[in-house]
């Protein structure tokens, strides 16, 4: 099932909340106004002037036109322009035409969709739209004539009665997250709201206490998710200090527990790992959370958080998805990427899972949580973990399970991690083992899959037999980030990479299996389309109860001393 939150479609509770809310006293202005803390990005609000309209994926080329005037390409691009988080990047841009943008399109939502109709009424859309005007309210408010003023102050009181009566609608994880710091920054901010305040207090500290573990992870096992909640934690701390009231110990613990998780799947580049729908995170956004949350300890060679081990050497780091699928609700948007990892070499992502393919539709979405959309050895046809069709969504239903794994620190650091995605179906378990070289220079791997007991090994005689004895066929991917220049070296038996550092790696095996250099793709948010790419394939036939490949990923050239790599990418990609 598509989650409601999504699309942006108000339920009937939503509506018939949102039209009770307006029985609400409207505020007439703001007790204190938190700083405007959501960064956006200067370069997208240039493109939103000129009438580049880009939300969720999706490009609206539409200079002049009213926001609300323009027809959503797709339920993504609605709701993120019902969120507000577009704002952020105009109050970046800051001119006079940027400024008057943002109050038009405000004033035109307020006339269209004020009353409580339209899409954007639903708890996490209205709290990141709440966090959004009180954050930039001196952006849309100061020096505007009464009745305009009046108008925002009566729809943001109105916005915070229905978050008071429908935040538990929302989904537990970020979405209630939003909802509820949304609902805290309207009694904090509002005259004569604060008693908004006590009940939106304890209800984010249920959920920090219910949702975030003991070690700071999520049940969705998503960094960028994880980011995001650190980042409304923080800032509802902030407004809570600056109103001069006491923090609960259930926020601040919260914030101390996913820090430094956050630490551990940060990579080289300083962009999160790309794991279960989660992107890199926004540009700015890791380091402005975790600078809110305090300093923290060193990272040794080898750590683990929420189900990831991270190894580091020299500028490298290697993370790697070393826990079962998440389950529950999370299975909607759970990826079978057991056992794949990413790499990174200094600025520079070297191996990359190809992403989430959510803006881009159902079938990219499908497609991008595939075990052959990650680094990681697949069997062909099969991924690790399979996806029914429930209620016409993929839901994660047969799950693979980690049956060991084993850290062992040191320079580099190694790991050995074993599953059963395949077991029931071909009675192969499938293991590698990743190390890391101190410097960083080299990463040696080794992927296996043997049949272990022996009612394993009579389902794997039975599924060779069907083959006609040709054996099962696999292949490790090695997907590669859109900047990397690969080619076929070595008389096709190593692969050359040289990234835009300078940096040159070199990838070998040991001779068993093919080797090619094949296509493939990298989703990236905010992207109008899928970038192309290239991935290496090493591939074989398993035709003995245990086969085994090994491969090295080793660095040949470094980045030239004379050359200091801080060029960034594209900000805004269209």
């Amino acid at each position: 099932m598509r989650d409601r939150t999504a699309t942006g479609r108000s339920s009937l509770p939503d509506r018939l909340a949102a039209w009770a809310a307006g029985r609400t006293v409207p505020a007439t202005g703001l007790v204190s106004q938190p700083d405007p803390r959501s960064i956006g990005l200067y370069a997208r609000g240039k493109q939103l002037l000129a009438g580049n309209i880009l939300l969720a994926g999706f490009l609206a080329e539409a200079p002049g036109t009213d926001l609300w005037d323009i027809p959503p390409p797709d339920p993504a691009f609605g709701a993120e322009a019902q969120g507000f988080s577009w704002m952020d990047d105009l109050a970046a841009l800051g001119t006079p035409a940027a400024r008057t943008l943002a109050r038009d399109w405000t004033s035109s939502w307020i006339d269209r969709y004020g009353a409580g109709t339209g899409p954007g009424w639903t708890p996490d859309l209205a709290g990141r739209r709440v966090i959004r005007w009180i954050h930039h309210a001196i952006f849309l408010v100061q020096g505007r004539e009464k009745p305009a003023s009046d108008a925002y102050y009566q729809s943001l009181s109105r916005q915070a009665a229905y978050l008071a009566r429908r935040w538990k609608a929302a989904r537990p994880g970020l979405p209630r997250f939003e909802a509820l710091t949304g609902l805290l920054y309207a009694g904090l901010s509002l005259i004569g709201k604060d008693d908004l305040v006590p009940p939106a207090l304890a209800a984010l500290s249920r959920e920090c206490t219910t949702q975030i573990d003991v070690e700071g992870a999520l049940p969705t096992r998503n960094p960028e998710e994880l980011l995001e909640v650190l980042t409304l934690l923080t800032w509802a701390v902030r407004a809570l200090a600056e109103t001069e009231r006491p923090v609960p110990e259930a926020l601040s613990d919260a914030i101390t527990r996913i820090a430094p998780s956050l630490r551990i799947l940060r990579h080289a580049d300083g962009g999160l790992a790309r794991f279960h729908g989660g992107g890199k995170g926004m540009e700015g956004r890791l380091d402005q959370a975790l600078a809110a949350a305090g300093p923290g300890g060193p990272i040794g060679h080898v750590a683990s958080a929420m189900g990831f081990v991270r190894l580091t050497g020299g500028r490298t780091s290697v993370i790697l998805d070393a826990a079962d699928p998440p389950g529950g609700a999370a299975r909607a948007t759970a990826h079978a990427s057991t056992g794949a990892f990413e790499l990174t070499s200094g600025r520079r992502p070297l191996v990359v899972s190809c992403g989430s393919g959510l803006p881009f539709g159902p079938e990219w979405r499908l497609a991008g949580r595939a075990t052959q959309s990650h680094s990681a050895l697949c069997l062909t046809g099969f991924s690790s973990s399979r996806f029914g069709r429930h209620a016409g969504a993929g839901i994660l239903d047969d799950a693979a399970r980690v049956t060991a794994l084993r850290l062992a620190p040191g320079e580099g650091g190694t790991v050995h991690l074993a599953h059963d995605g395949w077991t029931a179906t071909h009675g192969l378990t499938a293991t590698r083992e990743l190390h890391l070289s101190g410097d960083g220079r080299r990463l040696g791997g080794t992927d296996a899959l043997a049949a272990l007991s022996f009612a394993d090994r009579k389902r794997f005689g039975i599924v060779l037999d069907r083959s006609h004895l040709e054996g099962i066929a696999f292949a490790i991917r090695f997907h590669l980030h859109p900047d990397v220049d690969a080619t076929l070296d070595m008389g096709g038996t190593a692969v050359s990479m040289q990234l835009r550092s300078g940096e040159i790696w070199v990838f070998r095996h040991d001779g068993i299996g093919k080797l090619s250099l094949d296509p493939s793709f990298y989703l990236e948010k905010g992207r109008i389309n899928p970038r192309p790419t290239l991935q290496i394939v090493l591939s074989g036939l398993a035709r003995d109860i245990e086969t085994r490949i090994g491969w090295t990923l080793a660095k040949a050239q470094d980045t030239p001393l004379a050359i200091r790599d801080l060029d960034r990418d594209d900000p805004v990609p269209l």
